[in-house]
């Protein structure tokens, strides 16, 4: 047998393996499997079996590479289903504004928010916001963040918006990290069309959309629904552009005002609806039954300093498959830690760890469209696995602020691991 802490056969000595269950797998209303003092066997990134509960490792394994994991707890690598990473800037004196008593939408105004992050990418060559975005993964991999979806939005032209995707684009080639791109062109209206924004529409349909197609840039389009960014006839003239070109829909809605976010996400069949913080009844049982994923973020709400958030737990027993991001942003929400949108989902949305676990692994799989394989420990998923310091699961969003995984492994090669020093 012989150890490593590379690219190992097996992960041995699991003190708990933890296992989100995909909904078409679930023999109850458990979202996770739990065995402990089991292994793992990995082959070509993908996890071929794991041990019963107590099983020693086959006799096989005697001429393998093993990795030791000392009795941790094995979790999927989390899913962040909402990002905006590709910025230059933060946005730090808004923090302080807001302490201050001033509210998102007064700093917005004033020239604030997401049109003030739009200069920093503009002025940004593509190699140079390359480089940025790149250290961003990495903040996201020490997190135990093993797959992404990432918005442009700071960009806000066809030059800008096009060069933002291929910075992202360039950066996750060169990167372990999975990154699944989203066109956010309609995120406010950038300055030079304030007084006529349909033109900007216009621009986005005729001439951004065609154009990310054709380089194949981006899966998915988002459009931020709510006032003061673009409103339900303008949503729709986007996505109605962007399904005949096959992008699948995401939408911004309901964070401050409910509106129309619901129903035109399930007109267009939309792969997410996002924030939802406003949600009523209706709606949720709508998105549920057209098997709408919402992606749910506690993040923006608490740093925001707000008090209502999404109603999850009537989401959840009305049967809507539910993600937990962290919406990773220069002006709302700068954390990149799962662990910790887990803790608020916990406290303020009346999700169980369990739960809450579910929703950043095999939510978060659901909601950028890769749920047959990654999100789960099951046999035939991706090796993506985290090992945590923690006796179960529940201990991960207990200790909010201070977790984070031990070690990271990406298709069954380790690609990231916390050194413990002792300070004498």
């Amino acid at each position: 047998m012989r150890k490593s802490t590379e690219k190992p056969e097996y992960i041995c000595n699991l003190g708990s393996l933890v296992s989100p269950v995909p909904l078409n797998k679930r023999l109850s209303k458990n979202p996770v499997l739990i065995t402990r003092n089991t292994w793992i066997k990995i082959l070509d990134g993908k996890i071929v079996e794991t041990g019963a509960e107590g099983e020693s490792l086959p006799a096989e394994s005697i001429n393998s590479i093993v990795f030791d994991a000392e009795g941790m707890l094995a979790t999927p690598g989390l899913i962040d289903a909402h990002t905006h990473p590709i910025f230059v800037n933060n946005r730090q004196n808004e923090f302080v504004r807001r302490s201050r008593g001033e509210s998102y939408q007064q700093i917005a105004a004033a020239g604030g928010g997401i049109v003030s992050s739009i200069q920093g990418v503009r002025k940004t060559s593509q190699d140079e916001l390359a480089k940025i975005i790149q250290r961003k993964l990495d903040g996201f991999i020490f997190a135990g963040t093993t797959s992404i979806e990432a918005k442009s939005g700071y960009g806000l032209s066809l030059q800008d918006e096009l060069k933002s995707l291929r910075a992202l684009k360039q950066a996750a080639d060169n990167h372990p990290l999975d990154v699944s791109s989203t066109l956010l062109a309609a995120h406010v209206v950038p300055p030079e069309f304030k007084i006529e924004p349909d033109k900007y529409v216009d621009l986005i349909c005729n001439e951004i959309i065609p154009q990310v197609v054709e380089e194949g840039l981006a899966a998915a389009i988002d459009v931020f629904l709510e006032e003061g960014a673009f409103n339900a006839t303008q949503t729709r003239k986007i996505f109605s552009f962007a399904t005949e070109s096959g992008l699948r829909c995401k939408l911004h809605a309901d964070q401050f005002n409910s509106g129309e976010g619901a129903a035109i996400a399930v007109e267009f069949n939309a792969l997410t609806a996002d924030h939802m913080d406003q949600t009523n009844d209706e709606d949720i049982k709508a998105l549920a039954e057209k098997g709408v994923t919402v992606v749910l973020l506690p993040g923006a709400v608490f740093f925001l300093g707000l008090d209502k958030y999404a109603p999850a737990r009537k989401m959840i027993d009305a049967g809507c498959k539910i993600a937990l991001s962290t919406d990773y942003n220069p002006g709302t929400t700068p954390t990149q830690s799962l662990p910790l949108i887990m803790t608020l989902a916990c406290i303020k949305m009346g999700l169980s760890p369990s739960e809450a676990l579910w929703a950043v692994t095999m939510g978060g799989a659901y909601a950028i469209n890769k749920a047959d394989h990654i999100g789960s420990l099951m046999q035939g998923y991706d090796a993506d696995i985290c090992l945590w310091n923690a006796e179960d699961v529940d201990f991960i969003p207990y200790a909010y602020g201070n977790m984070m995984p031990e070690v990271v492994f990406k298709k069954g090669k380790l690609v990231a691991q916390r050194q413990m020093q002792v300070i004498n």
